[in-house]
Order: C-alpha cells, then structure tokens, then sequence
C-alpha cells in the first residue's frame, strides 16, 4: 500500500546523511482521504509533538543571547555559545533548532496538500492550525538565521522555503535561501491564512485565530524599522493586530498577585496566555526537570543544576522603581516574584555591591560580586571585608542603599541585605519563571505569546507611528499592574524608546525576546555585569554574530546550494 510521507520526510533531506531513513509517523493515503478528521488529529499531535523538542533550544538561543541573565562559568555544553557568542556551525542545539523547525514545516506542508479545504469547518480549522505552526516555524527561524529586518530585508538572506516534501526524493534539487524579506511575506502569508481559517479556540495549547493575530502584531513589530528612522505603515499595522487580540475579548490580564504566580498556573487556568508549546509531567524525564529550561536557572526540590541566574543589570532594572527587598517579602515590582535570592541563614549581614575587576596593566576585564559584613546603627555603617573596613555613606537608609569609597579608589553604590549563597563566587539569584507549572518543580509549558506582550507591541508600534497618547495607555495597562500607581504621565519622542524598552525588557524577560528585541532596532548589547562571559564586549547590531550560523552538517546533506551566514564582518 503506498504510504505518503506526512511527518518529516523534508527534514532528513536537510540533516540526514541516509536519504532513505523515513519517519515512523506515515499514514496511508487511504486513511487520510476517507477518515480526513481523525486523521487530522493524529497528524495535528505530531505537529505539535515536534514543537515541544523545538522549544527548548527556541528558549536558548534568544534568551541565553541577551542581557538578563548570567551562568557561574564556561560550560562545555553547546548552549554557552550562545552566552559567549562564540559562532560555529558545528553546534548540536542549533542542530536540533533546524530539524525540528523543518520537521513541523514538513509535516503541516504535507497535511495542507493532502487535506483539501471546503470541506467544512472543523476539517478548515485543522488546517489553519497547520498555517499557523508553518508560519510561527518560518519566524523564529528567520529571527535566529536571518539579519534583522531593517538591514536590507531585499539582499539579506532568511531561510529556504520548502514547503512540503518533494515529490521526487530520488532526484532532489531544494533551493537556496530566500531573503529575509520572502521568507517574512511566508510567515506572514500563512498566518493571516490561519487567522481567516481557524474558527474554534481549544485553548493555549492549540493554535487559534487570536495566536495568529498576537504573532502577526509582532512580524510587523518587527520590520517597522528603528526608532530614529521607523517604518509607519509596518507600525500601523503592528497596531491594528494588537487591537485584533485586545478586542476580541477571549484574553484577560491577570491582577497583580495572580500575575506573581504566572509560573505556576497551567496555561487553561491562565486567562492571559494565547500560545503555550504545552508540556504535561508525564512527557518529562529525569534529565529534562535537571538540565531542561527550567533546571539551569533553579534547584527545586533537588532537581535542577541551577547554574544561570538573574543578571545584575535585570536585577537593578527591577530595583529602579524601588528597592525589592526579597528576604523580608517586600517586593515593589511583581516581576521580582520570578527571582528567587538563596539566601543562607545564621550569617552576618552584608553589604553586597559591584566592583570593577581589572588586569595587571590596569584595564577593566570584569565586574565580581563583594558581599562584605556589615554593621548599621542608625544612620551610620561600617563594613569589613579581609582586612579592611570601611565607612559607608548613607543614600537612602529606609531602604539600605549606601555607597563605599572602595580601595581601588572608585565609589560604588549597594545595599545591606542578608548573605545571598554563592556558587563559584556569584549569588545565587535563581529565575523561577520557568519552573513549578502546576507546583511541580520544573515543569514549564514555554511561552510564545501572552496577552502582556501583545500591550507592549501596540505601546512601541504606536509610539513608532507619532501617536503617544495612544502609546502611553497601552504601556501604562502593563506597568501599573505590576507597579501599582507607578505609572508614566507622559511620553514624548524624547523618553518613549528608553520607557517602552524597559518594561518590555521587565516584562518579557526569560521568554526569548530580549536579545532580538535589542538587535532589531538597532541596538547594541551590553552586558555590563559579573559573569564569565565577556563583560566588556559591545555587540553592535551588525556584527556577524548577531544571528547563528546554518548547522554545517544541513547544509553538507541539503540537495542544493544552501549559503552559510558570513563568518566576520
């Protein structure tokens, strides 16, 4: 009987060095032409199965990329080329990213050839999902290997479009990469397919028209250029998708104290999540609560490495509106509740700050942690570290702040606090937003829209277009709830990117958006803070390491030229 190749046939011409290894997820034709529903479902779950592999590098290679957190040392892992930067094309995460981004295309490519539409309403919904997951796929893998929008989207390469598996597998020929500009019109051709094919909303879990909507506000986010020279039009429309999800009424935003448990919530139960990849206990293994997304920032229960931490600049972008005292529960900002300081008990208190780290010749190289004893009475402190002491000078006593005039002649500012546990010679400021869906340690249904993010798009796009009324109510829904009465009063061309950066760095933080928020506007990245990684290295947003290389053994099995990203600049 002859099989049709629905799951992943197209991947193993991208990866595989045997062309003849198929997937064992093949349905017969037969079934699919007289049972399309049932069969649907079957392929839909592999879809969405895919994704759940899919996910973890996605995480990595945008959170790990950025600026909000940190790791106690180098590791041998392929992850820390992401931390260091460090490009190859030999790098199994990445890897995994491309297979499994190309599996889903496959497998949703060959469902839509297959599955005729018209054939009613629930046969039609399936197959918006199948537009959704293939256009979702094609940008994220367009933000990881291809340049941001604004540079050149007409020149620059994205990804290759290949949309289904060949007919002739024997006889392949598979093209080239488009450009960054094709490969969004993909995107975005499928999205607004699935938007006008989806009809029912099963949830967070499944794809939805309101997903579709929250996805297309963010493309067009992102090619509305920089903030000194935007793109209006791709603003507008940023703008217009937002409203779609605002207004359709299906999401909610959580009040504050339901919002400092997000993490624990499963995604049915949270009125504010549009599109989980959804993971359930029973598909996680020992190693994934160790060494998963969730184990590297924490150790919960005994499970967990818990080797990442908040960065200091995360941490002191939390502490600007007020300080968040952990130890004695009095957080300002509700985003404090997704950092957990481990602190250790019966210990002196300290005075915690951050020093420069110089070299033999004098030139800074880092910046290290100094948690030094300290003894406050009243308006007056003084600390000890080895053998020498110091006066400090109050800054704002009700709150701890005091500065030191440190021996390497600089003055630095810190707070008193209890002793925070170390690892290697960094607190231990462990991310838990990630960790206890469900109040089970690790377990952690990965983020790719919420209603939050989709305020924070309309607030920038908005801000792009010259309409900062419009700008600041939708900025100020997401900052008050976190910072009750905390909320701007005005925004000006002057101080709108600095504002909206912020709570969207805030906000958003370990869901994978930090690092190509920075670099699709232009920015540069600094990571001006303790770590092994190189503090004092400034990535400017044309720099060749901005995206990731094609895994080298893709483009040695791919039918086809396929042109590797440039290795300098």
């Amino acid at each position: 009987m002859k099989k049709i190749i629905i799951a992943i046939a197209a991947a193993c011409t991208f990866t595989a060095c045997d062309i003849e290894r198929l997937p064992s997820t093949s349905l017969p034709a037969e079934t699919i032409t007289s049972d399309p529903g049932a069969s649907l479902d079957a392929l839909l779950n592999g879809s969405y199965a895919q994704m759940k592999n899919w996910a973890d590098v996605m995480h990595r290679c945008g959170e790990y990329a950025g600026d909000n957190i940190m790791i106690r040392g180098s590791s041998t892992d392929a992850f820390y080329e992401f931390i260091s930067y460090s490009r190859t094309p030999n790098n199994s995460r990445l890897q995994n990213f491309w297979d499994y981004s190309y599996k889903t295309i496959a497998q949703t490519s060959n469902i839509m050839t297959m599955v005729p539409e018209g054939q009613g309403p629930e046969i039609d919904t399936k197959l918006g999902e199948c537009y959704f997951l293939r256009g979702l796929m094609y940008f994220y893998l367009c933000r990881v290997y291809g340049r941001p929008y604004y540079q050149s989207p007409e020149t620059n390469l994205g990804v290759p479009i290949v949309n289904g598996t060949p007919a002739d597998m024997l006889n392949l020929s598979l093209p080239d990469r488009s450009t960054v500009k094709e490969t969004y019109e993909q995107a975005i051709g499928d999205l607004k397919k699935a938007a006008d094919m989806l009809i029912d909303n099963r949830g967070p879990g499944y794809a939805s028209k309101e997903a579709a909507w929250a996805i297309l506000s963010r493309i067009y986010l992102y090619m509305s250029g920089t903030w000194e020279k935007p793109n209006t039009e791709y603003a507008r429309l940023s703008v217009e998708y937002a409203d779609k999800v605002i207004n359709s009424g299906t999401y909610k935003l959580l009040d504050r104290a339901t919002f400092m448990k997000y993490n624990t919530l499963i995604p049915e139960n949270n009125s504010e999540s549009i599109f989980v990849v959804r993971r359930v206990s029973s598909e996680y293994t020992g190693s994934q609560f160790t060494t998963g997304i969730g184990g590297m920032y924490a150790s919960i229960g005994g499970r967990g490495y818990g080797e990442m931490y908040a960065s200091a600049k995360y941490i002191a972008l939390l502490d600007e509106t007020g300080r968040n005292d952990w130890y004695n529960g009095n957080l300002v900002d509700a985003r404090a509740a997704f950092v957990e300081p481990q602190y250790q008990v019966n210990k002196q208190p300290v005075f915690r700050f951050i020093k420069n780290v110089y070299d033999a010749s004098g030139k800074q190289t880092n910046f290290n942690y100094v948690q030094a004893d300290v003894v406050v009475n009243g308006n007056t402190a003084t600390c000890t570290e080895g053998e020498n002491t110091y006066t400090l000078t109050p800054v704002d006593v009700e709150q701890g702040i005091w500065s030191i005039k440190y021996e390497d002649g600089n003055t630095y500012t810190g707070y008193t606090d209890q002793f925070i546990r170390l690892n290697r010679v960094y607190p231990m400021f462990y991310i838990v937003k990630c960790s206890r869906e469900g109040e089970e340690s690790h377990l952690h249904s990965p983020v790719i829209s919420r209603l939050a993010e989709v305020y924070l798009n309309k607030a920038e796009a908005a801000a792009k277009t010259g309409d900062y009324a419009k700008a600041l109510e939708a900025l100020n829904i997401i900052r008050e709830r976190s910072l009750p009465g905390k909320g701007y009063t005005a925004l000006t061309a002057a101080d709108a990117e600095r504002l909206i950066e912020k709570e969207r760095t805030l906000e958003l933080a370990f869901q994978a958006e930090r690092s190509f928020d920075v670099y699709r506007n232009g920015r540069s990245l600094t990571r001006l803070y303790p770590g092994p990684h190189l503090a004092m290295d400034e990535i400017q947003p044309t720099d060749f390491r901005v995206i990731f290389f094609i895994p080298q053994n893709a483009i040695n099995a791919y039918a086809g030229k396929l042109t590797q990203n440039p290795t300098s600049n």
